[in-house]
């Protein structure tokens, strides 16, 4: 995939990691989604991608949502979430000098930046599994990919 552009390497993360979903959504901590999860992932020039996995539009609604204000927190901050929150309470970071308020953080797990083999920056949310499970899904599919 060395000669392919971010577009490129971008849909073929979403299509690796809508193959991972099946393995991923038997694991007891993620069968109460039935595979209804989103993935949105936001490259350096502020181009957005995403996917809606699953078949209830209503769930994906709400799923492409979180995996949205996961990746723009991201792109936003440069950091997973649950992380930048630490940072923030903790007194490390200023909430102002980011733009997103308290009120906005997403605090749990998902949202995460990846940087590929060729230094392409990339900011991903996924949601709809555990915390864990939508982190490593997007890892696992870079990983399959070796990008």
């Amino acid at each position: 995939m060395s000669n392919t552009t971010t577009k490129e390497k971008i849909e073929a993360i979403i299509e690796t990691a809508g193959k991972l979903i099946p393995s991923t959504n038997a694991m007891p901590q993620n069968s109460w989604s039935d595979g209804n999860v989103a993935i949105c992932i936001i490259d350096e020039a502020g181009n957005i991608y995403g996917k809606l996995y699953g078949k209830d539009k209503v769930k994906n609604r709400r799923t492409y949502d979180l995996a949205w204000k996961k990746a723009s927190q991201v792109w936003i901050t440069g950091l997973k979430t649950g992380e930048f929150e630490k940072k923030v309470f903790n007194g490390e970071l200023k909430e102002g000098d980011f733009g997103i308020q308290a009120p906005d953080f997403i605090g749990w797990q998902g949202g995460q930046p990846i940087v590929l083999k060729d230094g392409t920056r990339l900011a991903v949310g996924f949601s709809g599994f555990s915390g864990e499970s939508d982190l490593e899904i997007v890892v696992k599919a870079i990983e399959e990919l070796g990008i």
